[in-house]
This record gives C-alpha cells, structure tokens and sequence, in this order.
C-alpha cells in the first residue's frame, strides 16, 4: 500500500475519531439513542473519496478505538451493527449514480438507527421497541441531511491527494 493511502486513513480515522469525541461532549438532545452523527461525515467523505471498501475499514476501525477508548460491551455491538448495515446501503446507493452525498447519507443514518432497534430488541428479547424506529428515523433523517452536506462540500473542496 502506498504510504499517501496509509496517511489517509490515518487522518481519516483520526477525524473520525476527533469528531466521536467531540460528540459525547454534545449533552443529550433529550431522546435516548438520538445523536449529531459527527463521525459519519469522515465515513461519508472516505466513501467518496476513497471507495465503499476503504470506507469500511476506516468505519470499523474507528468504531473499535472508539470502543477501547470510551465504551462498553453492548455499545459495540451497537455501533458494529448499526455502521454495518449504513455502510451496506450507502455502497449500493452511491454504486447507482442516483443518490446525492445527502441522499446516501440520510439512507445511512436511518439505516444505523434500524440497526440499533434490531440489536436493542435482541438484546432486551422484545419486539416491543419497534415502536421507537419513527423517532429514530427522523433524527437519523435530520442528522443524514447535515452529514451529507458537510462532506459533499469536503469532497468537493478537500484537494486529492496522490
């Protein structure tokens, strides 16, 4: 591997990291599991920048640190499932050529927040929290469109390196 694409993981990862700090600063916005989704706009801007398989590696590295830094056993299952099923359907929706950074984005968010239900309802062995995925999806939406937007404007302004 080039040494230009080790950096780039590298300063990728370490934004995402940077930014996953910087939102378990961010006090609760009132709703259990709703967050800013700052790390994904580095995971949003490797998908464009680098490919859906660079973009995964970096995704599940950061998740990994992140756990050995500041988390917990079902918090990694969490984040493993819920960056799992984003980053399947964000590759399949850049792949077609039909979706915006804001389009592949918000289908992201959403995506990592049905991932959590589906791991919540595994771990408590109910169904129950179902109930839950609109509240989710909207923020996931809101969250998705910020996300996308940021690192669309990164992609297009962020000089690529050699």
């Amino acid at each position: 591997m080039k040494a230009s694409k080790v950096a780039q993981y590298g300063l990728i990862t370490a934004l995402a990291l940077v930014l996953s700090y910087l939102e378990s600063l961010v006090p609760s916005l009132g709703v259990p599991g709703v967050k800013l989704g700052l790390p994904n706009i580095a995971i949003v801007f490797a998908l464009y920048r680098l490919g859906w398989r660079d973009a995964c590696i970096i995704s599940l590295v950061r998740v990994f640190l992140v756990f050995l830094l500041f988390g917990n056993g079902a918090g990694l299952a969490y984040s493993v499932v819920g960056a799992a099923l984003s980053l399947a359907l964000m590759g399949l929706l850049k792949k077609t050529g039909k979706f915006s950074s804001v389009g592949v984005s918000v289908a992201g968010g959403v995506a990592h927040n049905g991932g959590q239900i589906l791991v919540a309802m595994a771990l408590l062995e109910t169904s129950r929290l179902a109930w839950y995925l609109p509240v989710l999806w909207v923020s996931g939406t809101v969250a998705g469109v910020l996300v996308g937007i940021v690192s669309g404007v990164l992609v297009k302004r962020v000089p690529e390196v050699g």
